[in-house]
């Protein structure tokens, strides 16, 4: 099964130190070579962000930055695992090399195989 982590950190700021950095290198690296890391990003500020919205046939364009830190998507993981409890427990880590924030898990869909 494919998990979407999507981290949403507790506040705004600059980019992790260079000790956070390595850590979560660390880990990104434990992972991969496991094979349940499939891939790994962080985003840019929001001030460098674009969003588009559509409503009533009207799509909307609105420039970051975005004010509301629940707002702010900070980065994903995509992981390949043999169950929810599986993704649960690797975000948890997750968290506790990035910080305070918030992670939404989301199953990603995938066409049966075919036998």
């Amino acid at each position: 099964m494919k998990f979407l982590s999507i981290y949403k950190p507790a506040k705004a700021g600059g980019p992790p130190s260079a000790e956070k950095m390595a850590e979560m290198g660390k880990l990104i690296q434990e992972l991969s070579k496991a094979g349940v890391l499939l891939g790994t990003e962080g985003c840019l500020p929001t001030v460098m962000g674009v969003r588009l919205r559509q409503s009533g046939g009207k799509i909307t364009v609105t420039d970051g930055p975005y004010i509301e830190t629940n707002e702010v998507i900070g980065g994903f993981a995509l992981m390949k695992v043999n169950t929810k409890e599986e993704v649960i427990e690797l975000t948890k880590r997750f968290l506790k090399v990035a910080g305070d924030g918030e992670c939404e898990i989301r199953q990603v869909y995938e066409e049966p195989e075919c036998v």
